[in-house]
């Protein structure tokens, strides 16, 4: 069942065999669309198809971190990454402010003492209201919501499991993957999965990290290790080559030149080997200095990984058949383009960049 093309070359919806909502054979329920993965892109997708009125569906799942770490509805900006990581460094910045309003008149007593089980709980129950607020946002939109990991049966349909234990099948003319991306552990270093932590967790941690290690050069790392130094923490960065690679480097080395100075230490050109657990429960790392080939170690509380993100896979119960298929089906990418505003359904798996879905002319 390949999507129709309309005037312009804009996709047009085709009529289903079943109607909006109805139940096919042995309880499947069917809809227009189908949206695996509740964050940004996913929302957005299945909000504005229900407003076009079609009947759309919602299936979110997180599987939980190697730490067990888990959230609800929202995706990765939500749960653990703009939000939670803006309120912490908000967090960070008014320490900076009282540690300077001494010299503007203000007495107050220093050192201001920091409470990161206190911030932790703020901002997660923060995050817990806004999980909330989506599932209002799709009950209100008349968006069907459901939380299982979908596997896909056929071209059309997916398949899960309820928490009852109840196994469940959705179909739909049309299924957009939204499912984003999670961090990667580096598997191949010896201790990594282990005793290491990524930005899945470092938010929903109700104790301090303490002296923290991150690894990694990216946007997420040099945040982590910026506000973690901003709260008092001590924190270290390792670089294997250079810092936000494929950002302009002469922005890059005057970030990298002012936290240096604001405490957070430096360490360029080195990778890490291994990470062992010592008896009093701290870390040992070992790492390797690229340029000299000297090996060195140190001791932390917690190994952050900042190395990169996968793509959050789907299984299917033949997914070499699937693929080859003949499959109706749009990826939204994470790194959206807001020139891109159109579902494009084709033959194969699309990466499309999606801002938004265009107006109704578009889709109709």
């Amino acid at each position: 069942m390949a999507a129709l093309r309309g005037p312009a070359g804009f996709f047009r919806w085709r009529l289903r065999v079943v109607p909006g909502g109805a139940r096919g054979a042995a309880g499947q329920q069917c809809y227009d669309l189908l949206v695996i993965g509740g964050g940004s892109g996913g929302l957005a997708c299945a909000k504005e198809a229900a407003q076009l009125g079609k009947k759309v569906a919602v299936v979110d799942y997180v599987s939980p971190s190697p730490r067990g770490t888990r959230w609800g509805l929202g995706g990765t900006c939500v749960n653990v990454g703009c939000i939670p990581k803006k309120l912490m460094h908000q967090a960070a910045l008014l320490g900076g402010v009282i540690r300077d309003a001494p010299h503007y008149g203000w007495e107050v007593a220093q050192p201001a003492l920091h409470s990161w089980r206190k911030m932790a709980e703020a901002v997660q129950n923060h995050v817990k209201s806004l999980n909330w607020g989506h599932r209002v946002q799709l009950q209100d939109r008349k968006v069907k919501y459901f939380n299982f990991k979908a596997s896909f049966v056929n071209k059309h349909t997916v398949c899960g499991v309820l928490k009852g234990g109840k196994e469940i099948l959705l179909s739909a003319e049309h299924i957009v993957i939204a499912t984003g991306g999670r961090p990667r552990y580096p598997a191949h270093i010896e201790g990594a999965v282990e005793y290491g932590i990524t930005s899945d967790d470092i938010f929903w941690l109700k104790e301090s990290p303490g002296k923290t290690l991150v690894v990694g050069a990216s946007y997420v790392a040099l945040e982590c290790a910026g506000f973690l130094t901003g709260l008092g923490l001590d924190a270290t960065i390792m670089i294997r080559s250079i810092p936000l690679r494929a950002f302009d480097q002469q922005m890059a080395s005057l970030i990298i030149e002012h936290m240096a100075v604001h405490g957070t230490r430096i360490l360029k050109g080195c990778m890490p080997l291994r990470v062992e657990k010592l008896p009093d429960g701290q870390l040992q790392v070992t790492w390797v200095d690229l340029a000299s080939d000297r090996k060195d170690m140190g001791t932390f509380d917690t190994v952050l990984w900042a190395t990169g993100v996968s793509d959050n896979r789907l299984g299917t119960r033949s997914e070499e058949d699937f693929l080859s298929a003949d499959v109706p089906i749009t990826v939204l990418s994470e790194d959206s383009q807001p020139a891109c505003r159109r579902l494009e359904f084709a033959p194969q798996l699309t990466s499309c960049g999606l801002d938004r879905l265009g107006s109704r002319s578009r889709l109709l």
